[in-house]
């Protein structure tokens, strides 16, 4: 093995790597605050897209989220077991599984609002900064689909 081939190998050389470590580290920071409002990050998430839309597909929140739906249905059935979501059939199409939004789940957004800023506070990256990785993130994501 040569020296390149060794360098290729080194974790300080890996994209992969920082993007996972900084991934953990900043969903940890999350922790407290979604401690506070009863939801895992994953839950926070979803919710989010529900806060936008109110009712939309399993499938469409896995395309949202980049999640299977082997990692969001139990999600969506512990949101539905909290009384934040409720999960029915589709009128138009039964093999469609749609997820809406409850007055409970829609009266949480106003306690998840503050989650945001205090994440905000604790990344020390300008808002410049803020939006170049934002803007990087998005291309990475968008070049792998």
């Amino acid at each position: 093995m040569d020296n390149k081939d060794n360098d290729a190998l080194k974790l300080q050389n890996q994209l992969c790597f920082p993007l996972y470590a900084a991934s953990r580290e900043v969903t940890k920071l999350y922790r407290p605050y979604l401690d506070d409002i009863n939801l895992t990050y994953t839950q926070y998430i979803t919710m989010m897209v529900l806060w936008e839309c109110r009712e939309c597909s399993v499938k469409t929140l896995g395309e949202r989220l980049y999640l299977d739906s082997g990692t969001l249905t139990p999600v969506v059935k512990s949101l539905e077991a909290k009384g934040f979501v409720r999960r029915c059939r589709s009128r138009e199409d039964e093999r469609v599984l749609l997820v809406r939004l409850t007055g409970e789940g829609e009266a949480l957004k106003k306690r998840a609002a503050v989650v945001p800023e205090k994440i905000s506070a604790c990344v020390r990256l300008t808002p410049d900064e803020a939006l170049t990785l934002y803007n990087l993130l998005y291309k990475l994501l968008e070049s792998m689909e």
